[in-house]
């Protein structure tokens, strides 16, 4: 059973989460998120399910260890941890979601000590050859607080039974395990060539709810190398002095 915790939420395009323990409880957390802490909070990294476990974690693009914070003092504590760029972080209470929920690597920012993190490779023959960022997703099993960032805003979506959505794969960023995810062809040449959205797409088929990001990281890495190349192109190499 995962420990209780509180929790609270600050900023708003940075946003930070903001943990309080009691003696006694503790949460885990992907190394290097955390912000702070209070002094009688201990730190504890370590691979979590072994050597196994932590290749298991380097395939989702997150860190071969795990952090435990626990709170070896008598006294209520907290401890922070803050996203790793723009955007928003989404708490999620597994229990009210039948004790799982899948989602995009990476995202994982922090849980309740007794939520396991886990991987979940995509079971379609498409995904799997084409997938890029959704081959190999996470899931969050337990009946704890959950959090995982995404980049932007957030939306939201409830799709009904047989509702279809389909979606850029990196603005997937977590879905009930309901949800049927398949990565598909852009159906027309022209479409495919130059619609500049890539050759596939995510379908995410309900029932079940689905969080989505307007800016992946990859999204937000790919505009940047091309800004630099297009700036080296042109002969920049600085801001000049006056």
């Amino acid at each position: 059973m995962a420990d209780i915790i509180d929790y609270e939420i600050f900023g708003d395009d940075m946003q930070i989460v903001e943990i309080t323990l009691d003696p006694g409880e503790a949460v885990r957390a992907e190394a290097g998120a955390m912000m702070y802490m209070d002094e009688g909070i201990v730190m504890q990294t370590k691979m979590d399910g072994g050597i196994w476990g932590g290749f298991k974690r380097m395939l989702t693009g997150e860190s071969f260890f795990i952090t435990n914070f626990i709170n070896e003092s008598n006294k209520i504590k907290k401890v922070a941890f803050a996203a790793p760029y723009p955007g928003k972080v989404v708490a999620l209470d597994l229990a009210q979601f039948g004790g799982s929920f899948i989602c995009q690597k990476d995202s994982y920012l922090c849980s309740a000590y007794g939520v396991d993190i886990d991987v979940v490779f995509t079971k379609r023959l498409g995904a799997g050859f084409f997938g890029g960022e959704g081959f190999i997703l996470q899931k969050l099993s337990g009946d704890g607080l959950a959090f995982v960032h995404a980049g932007g805003t957030i939306i939201k979506k409830e799709l009904a039974s047989g509702e279809t959505l389909r979606v850029d794969t990196g603005c997937v960023v977590a879905m009930q395990p309901g949800v049927d995810y398949d990565i598909r062809f852009v159906s027309g040449f022209k479409n495919a060539l130059f619609g500049g959205e890539g050759l596939f797409l995510t379908t995410l088929t309900g029932p079940g709810l689905v969080y989505l990001q307007s800016l992946p990281i990859s999204r937000l890495a790919d505009r940047i190398a091309s800004a630099a190349i297009s700036r080296k192109g042109q002969g920049g190499g600085g801001f000049p002095l006056d």
